[in-house]
């Protein structure tokens, strides 16, 4: 029993600093957001509660509505498209085929690039007059295809969104290291009883790996709902808003002095992380897995 008591405050006093640490940087800072987003307050006159009238105002805008759309749709493409792109290729290279471990430095090369520069990268190749997509169009007879691709009401959203879906190294190295661990004693047993390759990926990988693949899927989409310098370096949120996302918006709402309804979308991005989170761990049955 003494034994037993002295390992409980051992572990509280090795706890203790972390959690000390994870409530002045993560718990105060929350509960700061959620407080002034019941204010209206211009970050430098005394602030006033005006309860709920930020959270009304906001659902009441046209360019939050246009904002929330266009981060859930981020979120569920990142989900849907990326990880299982990644899935797919962590599957071939786990095979190791010929030249396996270059495919993989090349898949992954984009990560460690800054995101600024990728993203620039982009905005020359979408350019208008001088951009090598229009460019190969015009090479290939296909000039009637010519697009102002970031400036076109229902082109530049899509543009957007589609070159960060190409780039699932990321993803891609966690799924491959799961897979490693596999035993491969499974796969003997499997091969004894003829499965073939594709029958052992489907029956034995991806269910071994499925722990991993939601933690996967919880990452995309969180990183859906926080897209920011992407949409700012490409369009800054235009034409007409169509391609604002949430921390956009609250980025403007800050420049804006508008500090009460920016706390506000910060609340809602935390509300919605949580949803993210908690609908992964049920779809995916999470509670089996150290998720």
């Amino acid at each position: 029993m003494q034994r037993t008591t002295h390992f409980r405050t051992g572990a509280i006093l090795f706890l203790l600093p972390a959690l000390l640490l994870f409530t002045a940087f993560f718990l105060y800072p929350v509960g700061y957001v959620v407080v002034v987003s019941f204010m209206k307050w211009d970050g430098m006159s005394s602030p006033g509660f005006v309860g709920l009238r930020n959270y009304s105002a906001l659902f009441h805008d046209e360019v939050f509505r246009i904002s929330i759309r266009n981060n859930l749709i981020w979120a569920c493409a990142e989900a849907m498209i990326q990880v299982p792109l990644a899935i797919l290729v962590a599957l071939l290279l786990a095979r190791k085929p010929k030249g396996w471990k270059l495919l993989r430095t090349i898949y992954f090369f984009p990560h460690v690039i800054s995101g600024i520069a990728i993203t620039m990268l982009w905005g020359a190749i979408y350019n208008n007059e001088r951009g090598l997509l229009n460019g190969f169009l015009r090479l290939i007879g296909l000039s009637e295809w010519e697009h102002n691709w970031l400036g076109g009401l229902g082109s530049a959203f899509p543009s957007v969104l589609v070159y960060g879906l190409l780039y699932i190294g990321y993803f891609m190295v966690i799924i491959l290291a799961d897979i490693s661990s596999v035993s491969q004693s499974y796969y003997e047993a499997a091969s004894i009883d003829g499965a073939t390759r594709t029958q052992q990926d489907w029956h034995i990988t991806l269910p071994l790996i499925r722990g991993t693949i939601a933690t996967c899927v919880t990452l995309a989409m969180v990183n859906g709902l926080r897209q920011f310098e992407q949409v700012l370096l490409l369009t800054g949120g235009g034409p007409a808003n169509n391609t604002s996302v949430l921390v956009l918006y609250l980025y403007k709402e800050l420049q804006n002095f508008h500090y009460g309804t920016a706390n506000a979308l910060g609340t809602v991005l935390i509300v919605l992380g949580g949803l993210v989170i908690l609908t992964v761990r049920k779809l995916f049955n999470a509670a089996k897995y150290d998720m």
